[in-house]
């Protein structure tokens, strides 16, 4: 599949086997009661490139959406198995991924018209702001607005996926990466380079570095 349903629930007495398309459901269809949506979708959907992320396979994506009052919310897991390459010894690993969405929609309003000024003291008043409120209890939520009668789902899901993404990704927590000097994996086995004396100026850089990687990637 590469974006649309193959199964649809919706709500708790509707029936099943409706084809929608996962990352366009229609505003008309999420009820109170809510529907649940299921499906892979390809990286292309989503309008990822490599230099977002790189996707082996499709990712799997559940969705449950529902309104509430004037918001849509959206909340489910999308999971995926990325091809990254690690910061110290520079293999490509498989990494598989997940993260929970938990996301709120509301529509987008247009400005108001600017109108002409008339020297009329029978002016109307402004009608009040009216303020969308999100759930109480799921007060974190990122916010993001939909114009017309669908939702469109797939910038959001590539948002989530890009943040979701470790900045200094490791194919290991262990992994001792490259020689210096000659560049062997030092996964593979120790190299035939002397060795530096303990405490020299290379050897404090790596060890400086190694420590930055660490605390800024886990």
């Amino acid at each position: 599949m590469t974006g649309h349903l193959s199964t649809l629930e919706w709500g708790r007495s509707a029936p099943m086997g409706i084809t929608m398309d996962l990352l366009t459901p229609k505003i008309a269809d999420i009820t109170e009661e809510g529907i649940s949506m299921s499906g892979d979708l390809t990286a292309e959907a989503l309008g990822l490139t490599d230099t977002d992320e790189s996707i082996r396979g499709t990712l799997a994506v559940g969705l449950d959406l529902r309104s509430v009052e004037r918001t849509i919310c959206v909340t489910g897991v999308v999971e995926w198995t990325a091809i990254r390459q690690c910061v110290r010894c520079l293999k490509e690993f498989d990494d598989p991924m997940a993260f929970s969405v938990r996301v709120v929609y509301e529509r987008e309003t247009k400005a108001a018209p600017v109108t002409a000024k008339r020297d009329d003291q029978r002016k109307k008043k402004a009608a009040p702001a009216v303020e969308v409120e999100v759930e109480p209890e799921e007060p974190n939520n990122d916010i993001y607005h939909y114009v017309g009668d669908h939702l469109e789902l797939a910038p959001m899901l590539r948002e989530q996926l890009i943040l979701a993404a470790p900045m200094h990704p490791l194919c290991m927590d262990e992994c001792v990466g490259l020689c210096a000097r000659c560049g062997k994996d030092l996964n593979e086995g120790p190299c035939h380079c002397v060795a530096e004396p303990t405490g020299g100026p290379f050897q404090v850089l790596r060890n400086l570095k190694q420590k930055n990687e660490e605390a800024a990637g886990r």
